[in-house]
């Protein structure tokens, strides 16, 4: 393998990442508007009303989409089912990152993992001095996301002018975040705990295990077990988003066939594939080897691929989406005629514009300086200050945080959205101000 191959296969990750985002933040963006359009408009209540109508999926007595033996609303399936779908792809993200990723050698992942935890622990702090001994402190982890959508898209505006080092210093950054909200949800956002729900969880994950290392490829195993424990997470207390990112982790990088025995067979077949250019109807020896052509192929995508590449279009142009015009339906004026404004609001706005930038550009700096990294070429301290700000985006994962916090008292929520809301926002337009003034004029060569 020539060394021009191997670096295009490295770039490989995040060019799919990239490809796979940038459309769906637009998609976001303009969902986010229409939902915020709405809820302050003559259809509010309507719209309100929406997301409390039951959703079953039921056999006999037993319904699937159930929690506590009640049925979810539209909300609810929204929020535990759907989203648990999007973090099973975030899931095979993060683990295709480590396999192959920016995040699979320590050196190359140093300065973008030390810069998450930056952007985690100072949004964290501000918010916390802000909101300390009220109920808003529940809200903590709110604004410690970023929203990998999103934050691409506005780079994307800038077309060639971004050097490629920072598209994938963003991206990385953005991914250990993911894996900082996952911990976050695990660790904080459950409630009771029935053993029994999570053994049963635990033997599933067994049997996924097992499969996993005797190599079987079949998706349907990964997924049908997969909603085995999605369930028993959900009847558990253990929020049932988890139980995405579990599933993913088991599912195999390896693909069933080998590239080079692909190739090899691939190679005996168009050889012996007689060269009729003029005939119309195929020999069965030819459409027996067009059919063993098609077998192969799917064989040499590993499963963890095909998933990932199969959810894209559900994941980014339906779940998320769908999410953002369920929950970023702000309302914006309280009862008293003012904006819905409140200690949440403030707290978040200065931990996702302030504090993600503080945060980022400062554990950065002391990466670079304690010579722990290297500076990536293309990267500029100015440009950096620009990706910092674009960090601030937190918008899905941090209303799906703010929803966990605050999902018992309604003010709250709404003060917490409204924040989320303004701090992406202000995040996104002040990230794209500096990187317009500090991105280099010309494209530049990749």
């Amino acid at each position: 393998m020539t060394e021009e191959t191997k670096k295009q296969l490295l770039h490989f990750p995040f060019m799919h990442i990239l490809r796979f985002h940038v459309n769906g933040g637009m998609l976001l963006m303009v969902t986010a508007l229409a939902a915020i359009f709405i809820a302050n408009s003559p259809w509010s209540e309507a719209y309100q009303n929406l997301w409390t109508h039951e959703i079953r999926l039921q056999i006999g007595d037993f319904n699937l989409f159930n929690h506590g033996g009640h049925p979810l609303t539209l909300m609810g399936f929204i929020n535990d089912v759907l989203m648990a779908v999007f973090f099973f792809a975030v899931g095979l993200e993060i683990k295709r990152e480590i396999l192959v990723g920016e995040l699979s050698s320590f050196k190359q992942a140093m300065l973008p993992i030390i810069a998450a935890c930056g952007g985690m622990i100072i949004p964290v702090v501000i918010y916390y001095l802000i909101t300390r001994d009220t109920p808003a402190v529940d809200g903590l982890a709110i604004p410690m996301a970023t929203d990998i959508a999103f934050s691409l898209g506005v780079l994307s505006l800038f077309g060639k002018r971004v050097p490629l080092s920072l598209k994938i210093f963003l991206t990385a950054f953005a991914v250990v975040d993911d894996i900082g909200g996952i911990l976050v949800i695990a660790l904080f956002y459950s409630s009771h705990c029935d053993v029994n729900y999570l053994m049963y969880a635990l033997l599933i994950l067994g049997i996924l295990l097992i499969g996993n290392q005797m190599r079987v490829s079949s998706s349907s195993f990964y997924l049908v077990l997969g909603i085995g424990i999605w369930y028993c997470f959900m009847q558990s207390g253990v929020h049932a988003t988890i139980a995405g990112v579990i599933v993913a982790f088991t599912v195999p990088a390896r693909p069933k066939l080998r590239i080079g025995k692909y190739i090899n067979r691939m190679h005996d077949l168009i050889v012996d594939f007689p060269p009729e250019p003029e005939k119309i109807i195929l020999g069965k020896e030819q459409i027996c080897a067009l059919k063993t052509i098609e077998a192969d192929t799917r064989q040499v995508v590993s499963p963890l691929q095909f998933m990932e590449d199969a959810l894209h279009w559900m994941v980014n142009y339906l779940i998320m989406p769908l999410f953002a015009f369920a929950n970023a339906g702000v309302v914006l004026t309280a009862s008293h005629g003012g904006l819905e404004l409140g200690l949440p609001t403030f707290a978040i706005i200065l931990g996702l514009v302030v504090g993600k930038f503080v945060g980022i550009y400062l554990f950065s700096w002391g990466t670079l300086k304690l010579k722990l990294a290297d500076m990536p070429n293309g990267m500029t301290w100015k440009n950096l200050s620009g990706i910092c700000l674009l960090g601030g985006i937190g918008f899905t994962v941090s209303l799906f945080i703010a929803n966990l916090s605050f999902g018992e008292e309604p003010h709250l929520l709404n003060q917490a959205k409204m924040g989320v809301v303004a701090g992406t926002v202000l995040a996104g337009i002040l990230g794209y101000i500096v990187l317009h003034f500090t991105l280099p004029k010309k494209a530049v060569e990749e």
